[in-house]
């Protein structure tokens, strides 16, 4: 795929939206819109009790409380564990001496051009929580088979939470539910 013209929409405090003129790899051109995202970082992170960190947090585009994963947007040449560290201390209270990649997933690959990183954090200790003023949420400890089972059931609604929990278990050997 080629990109001929791209046209500014839109630049908001996170995001911006072009219109990008493409040849498609069929030759066909189109115009298509496209979310741009600076992507992010999401952890599992895994106590000593094999209890996961689950954030119950408000998000006014969800239409309320959702399940999710500690997470956050990349800063500015901010590599993506610079973030993911950040985040967990920031939102969880929590600071993990072993970290390991999940890999990364496509929030909505037909319109955003957002890249979410994947990690597992181990090793656990307690650090100051530093939440923004437009974070509200509660921080709960969830056992790891619950976790698969609210990602598998369909209770994590949100896509890097729950593919984030199924990657963590695969990669531990975990089972992923109770039976």
């Amino acid at each position: 795929m080629s990109t001929l013209n791209s046209t500014p929409q839109y630049q908001g405090r996170v995001i911006s939206v072009t219109v990008d003129d493409v040849i498609l790899p069929n030759g066909r051109q189109t115009a298509l819109e496209v979310v741009h995202h600076p992507g992010g970082a999401a952890i599992v992170a895994l106590n000593d009790l094999q209890q996961m960190c689950l954030l119950r947090q408000y998000r006014y585009v969800a239409g309320g409380w959702i399940w999710e994963l500690p997470a956050g947007k990349l800063e500015p040449a901010e590599p993506p564990e610079a973030t993911a560290r950040r985040e967990l201390t920031e939102e969880a209270g929590v600071v993990a001496t072993d970290w390991s990649s999940l890999g990364s997933l496509l929030s909505s690959p037909g319109v955003f051009a957002e890249v979410i990183h994947l990690y597992l954090a181990q090793g656990l200790s307690s650090a100051r929580s530093r939440l923004e003023d437009n974070e509200v949420l509660e921080v709960h400890w969830v056992s790891f088979p619950q976790a698969c089972d609210m990602a598998l059931s369909g209770e994590l609604r949100d896509a890097k939470t729950a593919i984030g929990v199924l990657r963590a278990a695969h990669r531990l050997g975990l089972s992923l539910t109770h039976g």
